[in-house]
C-alpha cells in the first residue's frame, strides 16, 4: 500500500501531522508493506528566494491578526508539538521560500533518502536556531546528514531547473486531487485525509484502506503447468 503525503517545510501542522501519522504507522500490523512518498506543496509559492521575514510579521501581514494573536497561535503550536515529542521554537523563527528544499527532496527521493531529509528539514526549521532559508550550505549540511553526497546536493541547488518540473507536477496533482491545504494524505489513491489528524484517525484510515484493497485476480487462460519455483525448489524440465 502506498501513502502519499503532500506537505511544505514551512507548515507547522505538517511537522506535527507527520509525527502523528508515524505514530499510527508504527503500530500498524502491515507497516513493512506500506510505502510512504512525500509530495511537494508550497504554502507561499510567490515569495522570492531572498524574501525572508520573521514568522510573526508574516502571520500578521498575511492573516490580518495582531502580534499577540500570532504569538498565541505559535504558543499553541508549541504545545501541540510537545505532545508529540517534538521540539518547537515559538519565538524568533523566520519564514521564506521553500522551492529549493522541495527540489532537494526530489533528489533525495531518487537516492532513497527522502524521509530522512524531510525529517531533518522540519527539525531545522521548527526546532533549531539557524535558518534554513538564506544559506544553501545549510541545506547541503542537512542533505549530508540525511546520507546524501555533498557535491551532488550542491549541484542540485545551483541549478534552478533541477527537479523543478517534479515539484510543479506534484503541485498540479495536489490541485487535481482537491488539496488546497496541507498536510494532505492520500492512501492508495482511494482515500484522502486532510490536516494533522489525531493518530487514531490515521490508524483507522490505514486499516480501512488496507482492508479494502482488491484481491489479486489470476489470469485463467494461462498454462496450468507453467514452470515456477516454490518452497521445495524449482522444477527442472526433463529432456
Amino acid at each position: 500500500m502506498r501513502v502519499e503525503i503532500w506537505s511544505d517545510i514551512a507548515c507547522p501542522w505538517c511537522y506535527v501531522g507527520k509525527a502523528r501519522f508515524e505514530k499510527a504507522l508504527d503500530a500498524f500490523p502491515h507497516r513493512d508493506q506500506v510505502e510512504v512518498v512525500h509530495r511537494s506543496f508550497e504554502l507561499d509559492p510567490g515569495r522570492a528566494k531572498g524574501d525572508i521575514q520573521p514568522v510573526i510579521r508574516m502571520l500578521t501581514k498575511k492573516y490580518g491578526m495582531s502580534e499577540a494573536q500570532a504569538q498565541a497561535g505559535e504558543e499553541n503550536l508549541g504545545t501541540q508539538a510537545a505532545a508529540e515529542g517534538l521540539e518547537y521554537r515559538t519565538r524568533d523563527r523566520d519564514h521564506g521560500n521553500t522551492f529549493d528544499m522541495h527540489r532537494l527532496l526530489h533528489f533525495a527521493k531518487q537516492q532513497g533518502r527522502q524521509d530522512e531529509l524531510i525529517g531533518l528539514l522540519y527539525k531545522a526549521n521548527f526546532a533549531e536556531e539557524r535558518t534554513v532559508f538564506d544559506d544553501d550550505e545549510r541545506l547541503v549540511e542537512l542533505a549530508v546528514a540525511a546520507g546524501l553526497d555533498a557535491d551532488a546536493a550542491r549541484t542540485v541547488l545551483a541549478d534552478p531547473a533541477a527537479y523543478a518540473d517534479d515539484v510543479r507536477a506534484d503541485e498540479r496533482e495536489a490541485a487535481e486531487l482537491g488539496a488546497n491545504g496541507v498536510p494532505f494524505f492520500v492512501l492508495d489513491r482511494k482515500y484522502g485525509v486532510s490536516g494533522a489528524q489525531p493518530a487514531e484517525v490515521f490508524a483507522q484510515a490505514l486499516t480501512q484502506a488496507w482492508g479494502e484493497r482488491p484481491p489479486l485476480r489470476l489470469i485463467q487462460d494461462g498454462s496450468a503447468d507453467a514452470q515456477a519455483c516454490g518452497p521445495d525448489g524449482c522444477a527442472v524440465p526433463q529432456s
